[in-house]
């Protein structure tokens, strides 16, 4: 280890026994994730070759950001990745394709994330399946975009793989990255003690120096060990009497890159050459290193005084002694010395080989606009592309564009780039890019594009009012020009305007009003936005038949844009059916591409209709998934809520059904504001607290949110009537029998309820079998369970016991299964009225895990390993972990035995 390696461990007793726990626990079979995080100099590199060392029986693999690299997606990763490729034939054949598009070795569809992310976690399982794997990234501020997020995604998905994943994140003034690791593990990197530090200096100090002074010392460097090792370099005992520049010095990792810079600027002229070519060569490739450095004549010597200064070690690898050497060499370099460097290395890389890179070098060395090379850029923006690189194809369009001398492909290229961007989850660069595309000639269609881009990036930052007139703008000016665009554009606004709710009053109609005369389309987004038209000028029973058209227009390859509109419409109808068969069909596609956009937006609607069909072990499951997912995504499960609710644990829910409402009063989410709310009386009906269930059903029914009011209409009902307000009840009623003429069985279910509670007596029986067959009939397990305890109530008040105890005893035993503990209860106190003894059911402790519950229960329903763990983001190491200790708990050896053992729990 060289020395200064050695002095650097010093005074670090804590953070090298919390390594040294890590790889024991890893050789123990366990996965382990730390971040290092501190400043420039405190240490990071050095415990990562500590951590290297120790691992001599393991395998280690080793990256590093740099901050030259970070618009070339997958670079990091591939270079983390590469020694572990051999592995790649034994991953599922779908994830090979991901990475071997994503890390250019073959043509393919881009890849998703997700995708990516779950074929990384799975090599690195496979790889440490027979000896344990140490990954160290250093400078992962400075990793691209799709390294950085894949690798914070795996971090957060190890569990039983025996693999160390170990990142070392520089933070400045106290402040982590905002992008990715900040959730996981830390281990925190300071100054050095007094003590330590003071031992350390006097290591590098040329001379006897007051003790005043060295302890200014230590306290200007705050015991950073890379700056009271380099910093004293140079300077005499005078000069070091006055500390390092006295107040206003600057920052410590400034002090110690000027620092290097001074060491840099002492050395001949080639070794400086030398220096500023590694630098500006990102990957640290030696032999392409040699070949430029022999284009400019410089030969061994310069590399001898180079590496004589401590500065760069060379070899097949090239590596600076510390970062801030590279940026010091860096920017320590005039412009046209930088270009020099680029020129040099442009033309010592082979273009069949590496052509992207080639052309990055060559757009740094441009002078000015250069057409050659900015049409080899967009060349590579479609390279990358291709491998599901967004933000780096956004970049290279970027540059194009500012490479471009003739107006018209230089505003064609920036429009590109401000789509790309858009693309790749980057929205602040578009503004800008937009404005200079509209200073270029521009046609028709490009500037309506332009238009539909800032009102999609006005759309990200306020999803709702605000967002609603842009969308139609945008729209309007596509409508003559790309009439197929427009109507998605115009869906896009009705989105908008549904989640703002009750936010934006008008916002449904202005959109109706705009989207009224636009040529109609036989493509599902036509017919969706045709049907949501009609539905807002003229009533949801005159939309019924659009919006069963526009569910039968669905293909297995559906443009995710028009998904929730197809699972809003389900719900509307009360197609339950057709509600599963959408989200399960998005599930399935999301999980498959890795679309974690879409994967967010439709596990949430999966649960609710699980949970309509009373599958809640299911729905609890997707939820789990979910919050998996809000990891990567940021957004958040409120489907929760309702299951919540139906669970009938008063305050637990009620802290679910809180949070939905404080959301809905964002002025995009107003829709959460109705849903909360029915939520709320379902709640509340299940406790039998009608009147808060009254109060609450008809708030949520004040405002005709899409998908809500029918069904909130349903819960009003049943409050009203049991709490004594019987014209409350009866207009609900009205609004249920429109909705019957929808024809599913939900909307029959609901109407035969409402009239069987609110119509004459004499007809009350016949409604309540037909609710209970229609519900019966559409897999709507929770309200089937609602109508026979509605029906076991009304018998037991007409006396008949017998009949009665039938229906409450198969409500009580199906409320009971399913998980419906509020509603069991009704239907336990009403048989006790009928005089049935019942023994009230009892749970005992759950013996599994959430997560081993969930998945014992996708291995009992004949899922592999490898596809329950691409459905929970597990490594197929962790699952088999995970069933081994199903097995133990639960007294069993095999799978076929699960089902049985769960049902017996």
């Amino acid at each position: 280890m060289p020395q200064h390696a050695k002095h650097q461990l010093l005074g670090r007793k804590r953070e090298l026994e919390a390594l040294d726990r890590l790889l024991r626990e890893v050789r123990e079979g366990h996965s382990r994730v730390v971040v290092l995080r501190g400043e420039a100099g405190v240490g990071k590199s050095a415990l990562l070759d500590h951590l290297a060392g120790q691992a001599a029986q393991m395998q280690v693999v080793r990256a590093v950001g740099v901050e030259a690299e970070s618009e070339f997606a997958y670079s990091a990763l591939q270079r983390l990745c590469a020694p572990l490729l051999s592995q790649l034939d034994r991953l599922p054949s779908v994830q090979q394709d991901a990475l071997r598009v994503a890390f250019g070795l073959s043509a393919g569809n881009p890849p998703e994330m997700l995708l990516v992310g779950m074929a990384i976690l799975g090599l690195f399982a496979e790889a440490a399946a027979r000896t344990p794997l140490v990954c160290l990234v250093d400078d992962v501020q400075w990793l691209d975009l799709m390294s950085r997020r894949i690798l914070a995604f795996v971090g957060r998905r190890l569990d039983a793989e025996s693999v160390a994943l170990v990142f070392a994140e520089r933070i400045t003034d106290g402040k982590k990255e905002d992008e990715g690791f900040s959730d996981l593990p830390e281990l925190p990197l300071r100054g050095l003690a007094d003590i330590d530090a003071r031992v350390l200096l006097d290591s590098v100090l040329p001379g006897p120096v007051d003790a005043r002074v060295r302890d200014r010392i230590v306290a200007e460097t705050g015991g950073n060990p890379l700056a009271l090792l380099e910093l004293p370099r140079g300077l005499s005992p005078v000069e070091l009497a006055f500390g390092f520049g006295g107040p206003g010095a600057g920052p410590v990792a400034t002090r110690v890159e000027d620092g290097f810079r001074r060491r840099v600027d002492a050395l001949p002229a080639d070794a400086r050459a030398l220096l500023l070519v590694a630098a500006v060569e990102p990957v640290g490739d030696g032999p392409l290193l040699w070949d430029a450095l022999r284009l400019l004549g410089i030969g061994l010597e310069a590399a001898a005084v180079a590496e004589a200064a401590g500065l760069i070690t060379l070899g097949a690898s090239v590596r600076f002694r510390h970062p801030l050497v590279r940026s010091a060499v860096w920017r320590g370099a005039d412009a046209a010395t930088l270009r020099a460097a680029h020129r040099v290395l442009a033309e010592a890389i082979d273009a069949r080989r590496d052509a992207d890179r080639r052309a990055w070098h060559q757009a740094h060395a441009a002078v000015g606009p250069d057409e050659e090379v900015a049409a080899a850029l967009e060349r590579s923006a479609d390279r990358a592309l291709a491998r599901g690189g967004r933000a780096a194809a956004a970049s290279f369009l970027e540059r194009a564009a500012a490479l471009t001398p003739a107006p018209k492909e230089r505003a064609r290229r920036a429009l590109a780039a401000a789509d790309t961007h858009l693309a790749a989850g980057v929205p602040a660069r578009v503004p800008d890019l937009l404005a200079a595309a509209e200073l270029g000639p521009l046609d028709r269609l490009q500037q309506a594009n332009a238009s539909r881009l800032r009102a999609k990036v006005s759309s990200m930052t306020d999803s709702g009012p605000g967002a609603v007139q842009p969308l139609l703008d945008a729209a309007g000016r596509l409508r003559d020009l790309d009439p197929a665009v427009a109507r998605k554009t115009y869906l896009d606004a009705f989105g908008a305007a549904i989640r703002a709710g009750r936010h934006d009053e008008g916002g449904l109609r202005r959109v109706a009003d705009a989207a009224r005369d636009l040529i109609p389309g036989d493509e599902p987004a036509g017919v969706f936005l045709r049907a949501l038209v009609v539905w807002t000028t003229d009533g949801p029973v005159a939309a019924f038949p659009l919006l069963a058209r526009a569910l039968r227009s669905l293909t297995d390859e559906e443009d995710p844009s028009v998904l929730w509109a197809a699972a809003n419409a389900a719900a509307e109808l009360g197609d339950l059916q057709a509600w599963l068969d959408v989200t399960d069909r998005a599930a399935r596609f999301a999980r498959t591409t890795g679309t974690l956009s879409i994967l967010s937006m439709v596990l949430p609607y999966r649960a609710a209709a699980l949970g309509f069909a009373g599958r809640f072990s299911e729905a609890g499951d997707l939820l789990a998934e979910a919050a998996a997912v809000e990891k990567a995504t940021g957004v958040v499960p409120r489907m929760t809520a309702l299951i919540g609710a139906y669970r009938g644990r008063e305050r637990p829910a009620l802290e679910l059904i809180e949070a939905m409402e404080r959301d809905g009063e964002q002025p995009a989410l107003g829709r959460l504001t109705g849903m909360a709310a029915c939520v709320r009386a379902v709640l509340h009906n299940g406790l039998g607290n009608y009147p808060l269930a009254m109060e609450a059903a008809l708030r949520s029914t004040e405002y005709q949110d899409l998908n809500v009011h029918f069904w909130a209409s349903s819960e009003l009902v049943e409050a009203a009537t049991r709490a004594g307000h019987p014209a409350v009840a009866a207009r609900a009623r009205e609004r249920l029998a429109d909705w019957a003429l929808a024809g599913t069985p939900w909307a029959l279910g609901a109407q035969a309820i409402a009239d069987a509670l609110t119509g004459a007596s004499e007809q009350a029986e016949d409604r309540y079998r037909e609710a209970v067959d229609h519900f019966g009939r559409g897999g709507l397990g929770v309200f089937e369970v609602r109508a026979r305890l509605l029906f076991g109530e009304w018998l037991r008040r007409q006396n008949r016991r017998a009949q009665a105890r039938t229906e409450l005893r198969a409500a009580y035993e199906a409320a009971a299964e399913t998980g419906m503990e509020a509603f069991a209860e009704r239907a336990r106190r009403e048989l006790l009225a009928t005089g049935e003894t019942v023994r009230q059911r009892t749970v005992g402790a759950p013996v599994l895990t959430p997560q081993e519950a969930q998945i014992a229960r996708l291995a009992a329903a004949g899922h592999a390993n490898a596809e329950i763990g691409a459905q929970l983001f597990l490594s197929p190491r962790t699952v088999e972990w995970h069933l081994r200790k199903v097995f133990a708990k639960l007294g069993i050896s095999s799978r076929r035995e699960i089902d049985g053992a769960l049902f017996e729990r």
